[in-house]
């Protein structure tokens, strides 16, 4: 099964192109075989400023940051940030890798996302118990109103 491969990590360093010809180039159709997803899903991300692959005529060539920052933007999608959120997180590795800053911003959004999970879950529970408790009653009354053989 495709999918984001398990070694991509947040804290990976964006490196960008040296231009040097030798350095390895994939087509957006390998990309999206790559990672699963449609080639829609890389274009609406290209469109969002996400990635930002060179042109060979009408051609796109992805670069090995263009791949690291797909892997990236899918794992940010999986753990439930925003695009605006994966955008920043990634700006910053784009500007200066390791800085304090960059380092507390996303301590901050993990934070945030398992706050919202958490709560998520309670709501769950809740929700799960009232349900549960609703059956109990139905049942009951089943059994009440259905007569015994």
């Amino acid at each position: 099964m495709h999918g984001v491969p398990r070694d991509f990590v947040l804290n990976v360093i964006i490196r960008k192109g040296s231009g040097v010809g030798d350095e390895r180039t994939w087509s957006i159709a390998e990309l999206a075989e790559e990672y699963g997803v449609t080639l829609r899903t890389i274009r609406f991300y290209e469109e969002q400023g996400l990635l930002t692959p060179q042109r060979d005529g009408t051609r796109r060539v992805f670069r090995d940051g263009d791949r690291v920052r797909l892997g990236l933007v899918l794992r940010g999608k999986r753990l439930g940030f925003g695009l605006d959120e994966i955008k920043k997180i990634i700006g910053m590795y784009d500007a200066e890798p390791g800085e304090v800053g960059q380092l507390r911003y996303l301590l901050e959004q993990i934070a945030h996302r398992r706050a919202e999970l958490e709560q998520r879950r309670r709501d769950i529970d809740a929700t799960l118990t009232e349900l549960s408790d609703l059956e109990r009653r139905c049942r009951a009354d089943l059994a009440r109103l259905t007569p015994s053989r």
